[in-house]
């Protein structure tokens, strides 16, 4: 095999700054990690309410893996689906107000599952520019006329729906709800209008929103739209603290991808331990929304802060992206940081555009003001050494 072509493709991402590698860490707590054995405040992490050590979460895994072993044996058509994930798919369609649920391995191939089961090669899809990538992996699956609008922009959306408006094709608007690397939450009244307007499905991505927005319910619920959306996917492997995704729709949909989506139908179900923690963690988001008020009070206490040392920062979700623009520059501030006992990504392209590298702040209802204080005091001796 002629390795010099990935050898010399490898050479230009260290070049450019865009090398990536696996950092080991052992995660101490939620908010804590252990690097070559130093502890760090980790502030990169989509452990949103802190559930991966919660007691109650971690002794249903526990449960689950006794009761139900170690793994899944099959995929969910075969033998895989046992009396867990049909709880849990009860009670995610019951706390998303909608019919059904349907779980998938991941995020990404729920996303990817999804759109690219319903859409087809004389369909329309119209994709926000800032979607996540397994949007954009799915719509591409589809073979589907993909149609990219200005991000969160509803004149561009609605001149772009104007602009079709004579054709017969299925219809499909997709976007964030709350946008991963920006922050920033979908404009879904406006989308719900539209989608309305032009005889459209509208499919929202409540990965950062779910257990985050909307008092944990994500964003349809945010906008009081909950049975205005016709599909809300959603992540077990962030708010939840355990791994996988789901869609939440009607029983057509629901039943349709369990018969034509690819990716749930030709994998292996997840191991009932995932399933038992993600159930728990919902079970407790649904009957006490304590975490979801500590994690907004942390959220407002870091916004607070920052906006007093000069950085731009708003309250409305834990994602808080400083953006540098170089990429180089962002992977120097990481380092400093992290000399500072912080653990902050440098994130750059292709994750986001060329010229919009940035360092994105997670805030989790598991940090302390101690923790948040440091990190703060870390920006401003950055400011004070530039």
């Amino acid at each position: 095999m002629n390795l010099i072509k990935y050898i010399t493709l490898l050479e230009n991402k260290r070049i450019e700054k865009l090398y990536r590698h696996c950092t080991e860490y052992y995660p101490k707590s939620p908010s804590t990690v252990v690097l070559e054995g130093k502890e760090y405040v980790m502030m990169a992490s989509n452990n949103y309410l802190g559930l991966t050590h919660h007691p109650k979460v971690i002794q249903a895994a526990i449960r689950a893996l006794e009761t139900y072993g170690t793994g899944s044996g099959g995929s969910r058509l075969i033998n895989g689906t046992h009396k867990l994930f049909t709880t849990l798919e009860k009670e995610l369609a019951t706390y998303k107000e909608t019919e059904k649920a349907l779980v998938f391995n991941t995020g990404y191939m729920a996303n990817v599952g999804t759109i690219s089961a319903l859409m087809g090669k004389d369909d329309l899809i119209f994709s926000d520019a800032l979607n996540h990538a397994s949007i954009i992996d799915g719509c591409r699956m589809s073979k589907a006329n993909i149609i990219t609008y200005e991000h969160c922009n509803m004149n561009d959306l609605e001149k772009k729906l104007q602009s079709y408006g004579n054709q017969s094709q299925n219809k499909l608007i997709v976007t964030d709800g709350v946008f991963s690397m920006d922050g920033d939450i979908a404009p879904l009244d406006k989308l719900v209008w539209l989608k309305e307007k032009y005889n459209s499905l509208l499919m929202v991505d409540d990965a950062h929103a779910t257990g985050v927005i909307g008092n944990g319910k994500g964003s349809a619920h945010h906008y009081h739209l909950d049975h205005k959306v016709d599909i809300q996917l959603g992540t077990l492997s962030k708010a939840l603290g355990s791994v996988g995704g789901f869609v939440a729709t009607n029983s057509i949909i629901s039943d349709y991808l369990i018969n034509t989506s690819r990716p749930f139908i030709f994998s292996t179900a997840l191991a009932p331990a995932n399933i038992g923690a993600a159930l728990a963690a919902l079970e407790l988001i649904e009957s006490d929304t304590t975490l979801i008020d500590k994690l907004y009070n942390n959220v407002k206490y870091l916004s607070n802060r920052l906006q007093r040392i000069g950085l731009l920062a708003t309250s409305h979700t834990p994602i808080f992206p400083i953006i540098v623009g170089d990429a180089e520059k962002a992977l120097r501030l990481s380092d400093i940081l992290k000399e500072n006992g912080i653990i902050v990504t440098a994130i750059r392209p292709p994750t986001v555009p060329k010229g919009e590298s940035r360092l994105r702040l997670t805030v989790t209802a598991s940090h302390t003001e101690e923790q948040l204080n440091q990190v703060v005091d870390a920006f401003i001796s950055i400011f004070n050494d530039t």
